[in-house]
């Protein structure tokens, strides 16, 4: 059975006492969240990972690091390096490589990463098609269904399936007055598919078919969003909606066959839309997890969407988003380095724990609060050991060598804290 199935028969799984204890939540309130689809486990029952990772109501918020090759950029050893960021401040990761033995990158990957790991499997299959074919899109319906077959056996614990746009929306979006009419590199590829074979989305024709080998993987579906806006001025517009809409019916019936599902958010987007997108979505589908991808309030920040997408994706989590795509520097310009990756990772890191803050209140807090307590105390080997990136931190604080007094080099002799606990004394006496 499914864990969707093992929760709707009553039964409290070792699984889910593991995240009661994590997520400090009752072992029943898992159960029942797991059943009604609002938490889900990311994992691949055959070829599970190292680290258990839940994601949903109630739950820490999650971020995700992409990873991967380009036509241009091939270095698995490069590749592995980002694994190791990952692996350190990442919950899953994405192998979305487009370049050199994708088989091997992505197994190569599975093999050493600690978290779960999940692919877009469209890419492989129009790549290879357009090697064999010299074109993407005479790929089959069955060298997809067998491409992601393929990767489930590899490992895999959750893929980006379009199965929510369709042929007569992918016209429609392409003949529009939209800044970027397709901006998912996937989406691109179903919907050229549709074009030339003329045909429904392989995903929709084949939708029961999909579910079954979710389900005997217990891994989870992520229903992408093939018509995200790439673009603030085309936010919420009747094509990323329609998605939305036809992606909420496909939700809730994978839930009902017992597949474990979440649902990808958008990309580009005004931040007065971002709490009431979160909102909407989780209106539509019955508050199955959200994956989104910032979302990003600009479109002028690169080489530093990182930082201006947090400010997104901080607030996209604090109204309820469970999982976090970060942005690296490089976002819109170049495949990231890996000191890039790190530095979108730390980014989000930060923005999952900042909408916790909100969403999960004192509980979140806690951190926080000890923290501040051995700051203000000026206890630093305390306080920087309690940090996000303490080693980082380390350095900063001693960059200008060891402070000669109990304060920082900032404040020096005039910390307040520092005179603050000397002022105490005098007014206890």
């Amino acid at each position: 059975m499914s864990i969707i199935e093992e929760a709707k028969r009553g039964n409290i799984t070792d699984e889910m006492k593991a995240i009661s204890k994590l997520e400090l939540i009752s072992p029943e309130e898992v159960r029942r969240r797991i059943a009604d689809g609002k938490i889900i486990l990311i994992r691949n029952v055959k070829k599970p990972s190292k680290r258990l990772i839940a994601v949903g109501k109630g739950i820490t918020t999650k971020i995700n690091v992409n990873i991967g090759t380009s036509s241009e950029v091939v270095s698995v050893e490069m590749e592995l390096e980002k694994v190791k960021i990952a692996n350190k401040l990442g919950d899953t990761l994405m192998d979305l490589s487009t370049g050199g033995d994708l088989d091997e990158i992505r197994r190569t990957i599975i093999q050493h990463s600690e978290i779960p790991v999940g692919t877009v499997p469209i890419y492989q299959v129009f790549i290879e098609s357009f090697k064999k074919r010299s074109g993407g899109a005479y790929f089959t319906e069955d060298d997809l269904l067998k491409t992601v077959e393929k990767q489930l056996r590899d490992g895999v614990a959750f893929m980006t399936i379009h199965a929510g746009i369709t042929k007569d929306l992918a016209i429609r979006a392409l003949k529009s007055r939209r800044m970027i009419p397709i901006v998912s590199r996937g989406g691109d590829m179903i919907a050229g598919w549709m074009i030339h074979n003329n045909c429904e989305n392989p995903y929709r024709k084949n939708w029961n078919y999909i579910l079954e080998m979710f389900k005997e993987y217990d891994a989870t579906i992520s229903l992408g969003d093939a018509l995200r806006p790439g673009a603030t001025a085309d936010a919420h517009d009747e094509f990323q909606v329609s998605e939305l809409i036809e992606t909420s019916r496909l939700v809730k019936d994978a839930i009902s066959k017992g597949v474990q599902v979440m649902v990808e958010g958008p990309g580009h987007m005004p931040l007065n839309e971002v709490v009431w997108d979160v909102k909407l979505m989780k209106k539509l589908t019955g508050g199955v997890p959200y994956y989104v991808l910032g979302p990003l309030p600009t479109d002028v920040a690169a080489p530093y969407d990182h930082i201006a997408s947090a400010i997104g994706a901080g607030l996209a989590a604090s109204a309820g988003a469970d999982l976090l795509c970060y942005l690296t520097p490089a976002e819109h310009l170049s495949l990231p380095t890996v000191k890039q990756v790190e530095e979108g990772a730390i980014a989000y890191r930060i923005a999952a724990h900042v909408g916790d803050i909100v969403k999960l209140g004192k509980k979140a807090r806690k951190w926080d609060d000890k923290v501040s307590t051995y700051r203000g105390r000026l206890e630093w080997d305390k306080m920087i050991s309690q940090l996000i990136d303490p080693d980082n931190a380390y350095r900063v604080y001693t960059q200008f060598g060891k402070p000669k007094v109990k304060a920082c080099t900032m404040c020096g002799g005039y910390c307040p804290m520092m005179w603050a606990m000397e002022q105490v004394k005098k007014v206890k006496e």
